[in-house]
């Protein structure tokens, strides 16, 4: 699925995902309505409410100029940022700090709705957190900048990026010392670690302190959880932290 573009016309009474869609980033942009997939009076009325506050026909029916302006802070998300002399690392952090900006989120259930389906090629739902998938997205987005193969692959999973950093030695441990932090720099990876073997959370290192280094991840929220809703910027220790070098 294109996340930027309407299959169709869509008008009050039709359901299904397409309808969906439309209700998701009706309630993403500040129109709330239930995200039922049921094309009803109070989802047109919204369509109607956006489509007067964009300056747009207000036509109650969800055609691409309509679904085009809703998707305007996904598009912005993924537009390209010139390389500049930057390096791979800084293009990782301008990347999460442009997706930062357009408040991505969670709408219509956990670990659902476009921004999750973007970071995870299309899945979403209850089992697919979307930290990992979020990382290595960014990651990804710099890569294709620089032209060059992304120095880890892209994926859902915190232990698979583990063993994916662990075979290319990129793994940083603090599991048995303190890290060097010195090796540590800005668009780096980090994971949150659970057990010796399991990792719960990853998210982006955009700078490092002496005691703490500050972040860019998703699928958290104000409280730092592993199973939160939003992209977010934090401020985190070093306590069972793990890291991957890029």
């Amino acid at each position: 699925m294109n996340e930027l573009e309407l299959d169709k016309v869509y008008r009050r009474g039709e359901q299904g995902p397409g309808v969906r869609r439309i209700q998701e980033w009706l309630s993403l942009g500040g129109f709330a309505v239930a995200v039922d997939g049921d094309f009803g009076a109070a989802t047109e009325a919204a369509l109607k409410r956006f489509q007067a506050k964009a300056g747009l026909a207000v036509t109650g029916v969800a055609d691409a100029a309509t679904f085009d302006r809703m998707v305007a802070p996904m598009r912005t998300a993924l537009a390209s940022i010139p390389a500049q002399g930057r390096s791979f690392g800084s293009l990782v952090v301008a990347y999460a700090t442009q997706h930062l900006r357009q408040q991505p989120r969670e709408i219509g259930g956990e670990n659902r709705g476009p921004w999750v389906r973007l970071y995870l090629d299309g899945h979403e739902g209850a089992q697919w957190a979307w930290c990992a998938g979020f990382a290595t997205f960014c990651v990804q987005q710099a890569a294709r900048t620089l032209g060059v193969s992304p120095p880890v692959a892209r994926t859902s999973s915190c232990d698979t990026l583990a063993s994916f950093a662990r075979e290319r030695s990129r793994f940083l441990s603090t599991l048995t010392a303190p890290p060097d932090r010195t090796l540590i720099h800005p668009g780096s990876l980090f994971l949150r670690r659970r057990t010796a073997t399991d990792w719960e959370h990853a998210g982006i290192v955009t700078e490092v302190d002496e005691e703490t280094f500050q972040t860019i991840e998703g699928n958290t929220n104000d409280e730092g959880g592993s199973e939160g809703y939003e992209v977010c910027a934090r401020t985190r220790g070093f306590k069972n932290m793990d890291f991957v070098l890029l």
